[in-house]
């Protein structure tokens, strides 16, 4: 009886904790979180593509703030994606987050999101969202063209993205053609080109570019002198950088800018399932990564990666964004499953 008494008390302590924790996070400019999920101990389940250092970073801060507790599973894009189109409405998943929005496309054209609170939506510039407000943006990287300065001279760069299928760029270039970035990237053109036009340029890059599993590793075989460029996204090169810059030491980036396809800025998505257990909990931690709190976790943190929402300025380091110069391209409209067929037939995959 004594070890009942004692532990119905330690529950109402755990409880009355929580509540006082999701009290102090619905102050201004934090998520109103439920007490639900907090006071019972289930928390929210985070299906998570993102990178895992960067989503752990957001994660402690959002349990600190709010007293909720995060379970992650962790995969890539295409596997989450698929992951949570086959459980469907019995998905334990409460929130999604990717690295790429193709993924988070997928998932939405399944039907099994949930609309993103306006609070949350409003956080962050329509140029970083979907128009359809199925889901949200919460991080961007940009497509750069990482070569070695003494194997090209600035004068020979390619003045488009497109320019790295003709005869002059055969054997010269890059790429990890089976991830999620580059095909994120292939989504992109195949939006703002057309189909014909994406067939043609992957025709030329059979042709001209050799293949590495990974961005870090093709832009490890610039650096070592195996190939003279490669075409990766920005955070690769910025991340050694501040690290010892032993795998970057001989690679400078370059940005085509003016709109081109290759200056695409991929949106990084963040969305809660319809079938979410603890919907005002996940619509809470999603507001939280987007809001301040969240954004100055991209700024100030190790990513490396764009902050977009709540008027947060990008790390230092990075190019601003308005010089990026990127085309705009709808998050919604970025289709990987036309581009994996594409890439297949390409013989790219």
């Amino acid at each position: 009886m004594k070890l009942r008494k004692n532990a119905l008390a330690g529950i109402a302590l755990a409880a009355t904790a929580a509540l006082g924790l999701a009290a102090c996070g619905s102050s201004a400019g934090t998520p109103a979180a439920s007490d639900s999920a907090a006071a019972s101990g289930e928390g929210i389940t985070v299906y998570n593509a993102q990178h895992e250092s960067l989503t752990k970073e957001w994660i402690d801060a959002f349990t600190k703030e709010t007293g909720i507790k995060v379970t992650v599973r962790q995969g890539s894009d295409t596997e989450m994606s698929n992951q949570i189109i086959q459980e469907g409405a019995a998905s334990p998943a409460d929130v999604f987050l990717t690295e790429n929005s193709p993924a988070m496309a997928q998932v939405e054209n399944a039907g099994l999101f949930a609309d993103v609170d306006k609070a949350t939506m409003d956080q962050v510039p329509a140029e970083f969202r979907p128009s359809t407000g199925k889901w949200t943006g919460i991080a961007a990287r940009s497509t750069v063209f990482v070569y070695d300065k003494n194997k090209i001279s600035d004068d020979k760069l390619p003045k488009s993205m497109l320019d790295l299928a003709n005869p002059e760029w055969k054997g010269k270039w890059a790429a990890s053609p089976t991830g999620a970035d580059f095909q994120a990237i292939v989504s992109a053109l195949l939006e703002l080109k057309g189909e014909a036009a994406t067939e043609e340029w992957l025709k030329g890059m059979k042709e001209n570019f050799k293949a590495y599993k990974g961005n870090s590793t093709a832009m490890k075989a610039v650096n070592a002198g195996e190939v003279d460029a490669a075409l990766i996204y920005h955070y690769y090169y910025y991340g050694d950088q501040a690290k010892t810059g032993e795998n970057s030491k001989n690679v400078t980036p370059y940005y085509f800018k003016n709109q081109d396809p290759g200056a695409f800025l991929s949106v990084s998505g963040g969305g809660v399932l319809k079938s979410s257990k603890h919907a005002a909990d996940a619509q809470a931690f999603l507001k939280f990564i987007t809001g301040k709190k969240g954004q100055e976790i991209l700024k100030t943190g190790t990513s490396f990666e764009y902050a977009i929402a709540s008027q947060v300025d990008a790390n230092q380091k990075l190019v601003p964004i308005k010089e990026l110069q990127a085309p705009a391209v709808d998050p919604a409209k970025l289709n990987s499953t036309k581009v994996t067929d594409l890439m297949t037939k390409a013989g790219l995959l």
